[in-house]
């Protein structure tokens, strides 16, 4: 495994332990590294498009599924609220954690709450319909927005 993949790992395991984002220093610490190694894996990490960084450079705003800063669209399970990137991602927090809980959002028509029940083998039936303005071939024009 090379190191730029363990740096990820770790990031995802943070997230996962805590719904939050972990700082270099702190992925460092789990690794048994020097910040310095970290970085230069968060850079590689950033041009494979696996993590994007927040306005300072360094931040994680996002690793798909999750979103390192606060959202509308939601996850809790186990006491621990992860906030995601859009809609679909909320539903792919409980599938990469593997465990069930309850999905937020809101409908972007009507401004209406949304609260979706998953259980460990998947959501319950709901009428939900996903839309994206953005088609997917072009997320990544600005993924911030998408």
């Amino acid at each position: 495994m090379t190191f730029a993949t363990r740096v990820r790992t770790a990031i995802l395991e943070v997230f996962a332990e805590t719904g939050i984002a972990p700082s270099p220093a702190g992925v460092a610490e789990r690794l048994g590294s020097e910040v310095e190694p970290v970085l230069e894996a968060w850079d590689r990490l950033r041009e494979g498009r696996a993590i994007v960084s927040g306005e300072d450079g360094v931040s994680i705003r996002m690793a798909n599924p999750f979103s390192g800063i606060p959202t509308e669209h939601t996850f809790e399970s186990a006491g621990v609220r992860y906030y995601a990137n859009c809609a679909w991602d909320a539903l792919g927090i409980p599938a990469a954690l593997g465990r069930g809980g309850t999905v937020g959002s809101r409908c972007a028509h009507s401004g209406e709450p949304l609260r979706l029940e998953v259980a460990d083998d998947g959501p319950e039936p709901c009428g939900w319909v996903f839309h994206s303005l953005v088609p997917a071939a072009h997320w990544w024009d600005d993924i911030g927005f998408t």
